[in-house]
């Protein structure tokens, strides 16, 4: 029965070190590719920051693309200890109003942009010249669209009359983009809580009826 312990024990150590291990990489390359760009930025590099060799890199991540998915889905869990996605899926299961349900996607965004834009912007930059970066971002930008079109369907018995599934989609996924943050927050120097607030509102005014209250 010792051994036994013993070895569950051991499991458990090499899966805690193996996620820290994980976090150490994804953390040292996002560090690398925004201050030195992607086109910069080697495995070696990374490795290197991170302590680990760029065998494990490899074999982890599979390359810089994984590395920048990696950084993707991270930031996109938001800062709580529940990830932002289920906070919303919640969210939507509890409230019946569907202006509170809104204004709470805005207050998600102002959490999450500021994570995950930065990383988008430089997947949008690589892109240009890439064609595995490329590909990357069709895939977060296809996997947004599927996101945002959850989202509408829940609003659908509350939207505009006139105003198709597909139509509401495709506004949450405008709001939703890295280049509205780009604009409001980082060249127009807006807070991340204004910049919440504001999508929500927008986001209302696009896709419900005027409130009656």
């Amino acid at each position: 029965m010792a051994v036994k312990s013993n070895r569950r024990y051991d499991s458990r150590r090499r899966e805690e070190q193996a996620r820290l291990t994980r976090q150490a990489v994804v953390q040292a390359a996002e560090q690398l590719f925004l201050r030195d760009g992607f086109a910069a930025t080697t495995v070696a590099s990374i490795a290197a920051r991170a302590g680990v060799s760029a065998e494990t890199v490899y074999k982890a991540f599979g390359g810089k693309p994984g590395l920048v998915r990696a950084i993707c889905e991270r930031a996109l869990a938001g800062d709580g200890s529940v990830a932002a996605e289920t906070r919303s899926d919640e969210l939507q299961h509890r409230e019946s109003d569907p202006r509170v349900v809104v204004r709470g996607w805005g207050r998600l965004s102002s959490e999450v942009a500021p994570r995950v834009t930065p990383i988008l912007l430089l997947l949008r930059a690589a892109a240009t010249t890439d064609a595995q970066m490329a590909e990357l971002q069709r895939e977060m930008d296809d996997r947004r669209l599927s996101r945002m079109t959850r989202n509408a369907r829940s609003l659908a018995p509350h939207l505009r009359s006139g105003l198709t599934l597909e139509d509401a989609a495709e506004v949450l996924w405008t709001y939703s983009s890295a280049e509205i943050y780009e604009l409001l927050v980082l060249k127009r120097g807006w807070s991340p809580d204004r910049f919440g607030g504001f999508i929500a509102e927008a986001m209302i005014a696009a896709l419900l009826p005027p409130s009656e209250s």
